[in-house]
């Protein structure tokens, strides 16, 4: 397993070549927690315009922790994944409460260990955050990381046990944040996972899959489910559409959105069409029926799913 690739050359390629990115321009635990949280699911350019958002109405954890869910809800729609969103108020609480009650007093955490018993954070966030806000000497693993060792290891496989030993054998302990920023940046921009820029990586040299690196490491068969569902489109006289919030359970839950399930009763309604929409292990087929009702809700003044404003959208063409 290669161990050997250089700490020194690769912080400062790092130091010279890293994306200027806005939760890099501060130390605040919070802050880089906030993106670190947001990067799971969502892409950096779109995640630069919610962290932002999200930094501006919540600039500490008891600011979050006053607000309702609804609101966390609300500014996170469009990032996808709320169960994300839900996890982070959760954990803003627990922040919040006092240190005889279990919480931290309204200050995260240093550690990763500690970090480890908040809602919605593993290993890696736990990790990324200590070392990047505090300099704690802690590998992070993730899976860029995964690829870069994969490569420079020539591994096929690498079990995530495998990745994490390597981790820490590599790990630059005298500056764990930047050394575990440097090789996700790597990870992410030169040793991506179809178009890896072997010309430009800095630790070239010590890589054992260079020549050929789309072998390393083999991508995982992730299994697709698809799930049928029923939905009722209903809107009033003045054409707004009949809106529930969904229960604490599911994808979707604590979003707003027309009446869904697989076994929504559809008396009287009419079918108009079929919406399709892909999250990364499932594939959703929504037959769309359209009535009216009473009165409906304003979308705008909740939080709505993108698969729901699709379907908002859907009139049959």
């Amino acid at each position: 397993m290669s161990e050997h690739l250089s700490q020194s050359d690769l912080l400062a390629w790092y130091a010279e070549s890293k994306r200027d990115l806005p939760w890099r321009h501060t130390n605040d635990s919070w802050k880089i927690l906030l993106s670190e949280i947001l990067l799971q699911q969502t892409q950096v350019s779109r995640g630069i315009h919610y962290w932002e958002k999200l930094v501006e109405r919540f600039p500490t954890p008891q600011s979050m922790a006053d607000a309702d869910v609804d609101e966390v809800l609300h500014l996170w729609q469009g990032a996808g994944y709320y169960s994300r969103a839900r996890r982070l108020h959760a954990l803003s609480i627990q922040v919040c409460l006092p240190i005889e009650d279990g919480g931290f007093g309204g200050s995260l955490p240093k550690t990763a260990a500690e970090l480890l018993t908040l809602p919605g954070v593993g290993p890696y966030t736990a990790a990324a955050v200590a070392s990047i806000a505090h300099g704690e000497s802690v590998a992070c693993v993730d899976g860029n990381i995964r690829r870069v060792m994969a490569r420079q290891s020539k591994r096929v496989e690498p079990t995530m046990k495998e990745v994490e030993v390597w981790a820490n054998a590599v790990l630059y302990k005298d500056d764990a944040g930047d050394w575990n920023q440097a090789l996700m940046e790597l990870g992410a921009t030169v040793c991506t996972p179809k178009r890896p820029l072997c010309v430009q990586c800095p630790v070239s040299s010590s890589c054992n899959g260079i020549g050929e690196p789309l072998l390393y490491p083999q991508p995982k068969k992730v299994k697709r489910k698809r799930l049928d569902l029923k939905c009722a489109l209903r809107f009033d006289a003045n054409g707004l559409p009949e809106l529930v919030q969904r229960g604490s359970d599911g994808i979707l839950a604590g979003m707003w959105g027309p009446p869904m399930d697989e076994n929504l009763d559809i008396t009287g309604l009419e079918l108009i069409g079929i919406v399709e929409h892909t999250l990364s292990h499932r594939d959703l087929f929504v037959e769309v029926w359209h009535g009216s009702c009473h009165r409906g809700i304003e979308p705008s003044d909740v939080a709505i799913s993108s698969l729901d404003r699709k379907i908002l959208a859907f009139r049959g063409n």
